[in-house]
């Protein structure tokens, strides 16, 4: 059930730390009165936008947003390359909406600290719309509390991107563990997949970005960056034997010829090229991948639709496990400046709660049914693809959606595709593996993280191409350790510790 309009409530002055407020919005705040029993009348919004020409607060679609949720709308878009000093000028001047999108930047912790935004942790279950996968919900938080509500984004998205017609050629099945995975990537480079008679192909192709390297190493069992020890302490996952298994297998296959040489100088803007051109047999990337590479591929040579296929991971010796994304992309935060008690709180959280609902995802995603789109067996079918006019009507209002609990949006028709990729993401979130250090907010790493990240991202790179051997990574250990990193481990296990504490 929706809530509807109530009395108005006056503006109250913020006092925990940061710069006293002068006033909301560009119309100022949405707040008077003070009476017992007032309540939000309008509610302020700062997000991000992406295109010219964002939604008015008179268009359209923001209406019916409003009527779906009982409370007006004060849409503050900032364009998505100014966003971050956007946001940071508006926190200088403590004239905070109510409603603000932000994500782990150093000037949001130091906001949460000073007490600018709610502590949100004991609300959200509360709410249908508003419920967050305890994954994520410990990758958003701060120091074991969670501060705002985050935009949902796939969980699983990790997968494998995969020639099935060469497999079919081949004779081979779809690799299910490391050993297979292994034999694929040679018969993709030895076994001439694709028939020509040429050696011509190779396995895997791989960019200078070091995605594809962290999503394997969890195949052999090392941790997501942190991991624990025997002792229950958080070690960084370098430290392991099951990273030093996986750089073995990864120099291996760069001996044995199954990837691209150039790997550690490949741009990654041309990452895919050497599947498109039919060069390459597979690429672990993220599985939505494989409709964009679909694409490319049928349009350079219409006869290579559908050979394509999508699989999340392999298991070994420590079972079928990966890595997943952060599951979210920024938060929205609730100002305790513009929201000042827990009954306004309240009727924010329900708004958020209602926006998350199938008919406002609709909205926000889609606009309104007969004017922007219209349902043909069950699918959306656009009615404003050549009208730029009309889509500026809600273009730009998916950057207030939060896909709580799930996507309940309408879509246009799938291809087989599309939905096998669909279907790899929401089978990954059971095999995960989550960091356990992701959520705490480290001062060392804030100070020496890139220098420690090149030491340790150098020294992998030289072990896979054999310019460093075991005794040598081992010597890249101990610089990183000399250089901050004994530090950085004792305080990542002190505030593991400490929020672990604090949440019991």
């Amino acid at each position: 059930m929706f809530r509807g309009k109530k009395a108005k409530l006056g503006l109250s002055l913020f006092s925990a730390g940061v710069v006293l407020l002068v006033g909301c919005s560009e119309k100022g705040s949405s707040t008077e009165g003070g009476e017992e029993g007032a309540s939000i009348e309008t509610i302020d919004i700062m997000t991000m936008s992406y295109t010219p020409e964002p939604p008015q607060n008179d268009s359209l679609v923001i209406k019916e947003l409003e009527e779906l949720t009982g409370k007006k709308m004060n849409m503050l878009f900032v364009p998505s390359t100014t966003y971050g000093d956007r946001f940071n000028v508006t926190l200088a001047s403590g004239n905070l909406p109510h409603v603000m999108l932000g994500d782990k930047s150093p000037s949001y912790i130091s906001a949460v600290r000073d007490g600018a935004f709610w502590d949100l942790t004991d609300y959200l279950d509360d709410y249908e719309n508003l419920k967050i996968n305890d994954i994520v919900k410990e990758n958003v938080s701060i120091e074991g509390r969670v501060y705002g509500i985050p935009r949902a984004r796939p969980l699983g998205r990790n997968a494998v991107v995969i020639r099935k017609d060469w497999l079919e050629n081949l004779g081979m099945d779809m690799p299910e563990t490391l050993e297979d995975f292994h034999e694929v990537l040679k018969a993709f480079t030895y076994d001439d997949p694709d028939g020509n008679g040429e050696d011509d192909t190779y396995g895997m192709a791989i960019s200078e970005f070091e995605g594809p390297w962290d999503i394997m190493q969890t195949w052999f069992g090392a941790p997501n960056k942190w991991g624990f020890d025997e002792s229950g302490e958080l070690v960084p996952d370098f430290t392991t034997d099951e990273y030093r298994e996986a750089i073995k297998w990864f120099n291996q296959i760069f001996e044995e010829g199954l990837i691209n040489e150039d790997f550690a100088i490949m741009d990654p803007t041309q990452w895919t090229n050497p599947m498109v051109n039919e060069e390459v047999g597979l690429i672990v990337d993220v599985a939505d991948t494989a409709g964009r590479m679909n694409k490319a591929m049928t349009d350079r040579d219409p006869e290579l639709d559908d050979v394509l296929d999508v699989f999340g991971a392999v298991s070994g010796d420590h079972g079928l496990v990966t890595k997943p994304t952060t599951g979210y992309h920024s938060v929205f935060s609730v100002s305790k400046t513009s929201v000042k008690n827990e009954e306004e709180l309240k009727e924010v959280l329900q708004f958020l709660n209602d926006l998350n609902s199938e008919e406002a995802q609709n909205l926000t995603i889609n606009g309104i049914e007969g004017r922007h789109y219209e349902v043909e067996d069950g699918n959306l079918v656009s009615l404003v693809a050549d009208d730029e006019k009309k889509r500026n009507e809600f273009q730009d209002l998916n950057q207030i959606q939060m896909y709580l609990p799930e996507e309940k949006f309408l879509k246009p028709e799938e291809s087989e595709l599309t939905k096998r990729s669909n279907v790899v993401m929401v089978q990954n979130e059971e095999i995960v593996l989550p960091d356990p250090a992701y959520p705490l907010v480290s001062k060392v790493y804030a100070q020496r993280g890139q220098q420690l990240d090149n030491i340790i991202g150098d020294a992998r790179i030289q072990y896979i191409i054999g310019e460093l051997d075991d005794a040598g990574f081992d010597e890249a250990v101990q610089t990183w350790m000399s250089s901050g990193g004994e530090d950085y481990v004792k305080e990542i296990n002190e505030l593991y510790k400490e929020a672990q504490s604090g949440s019991n």
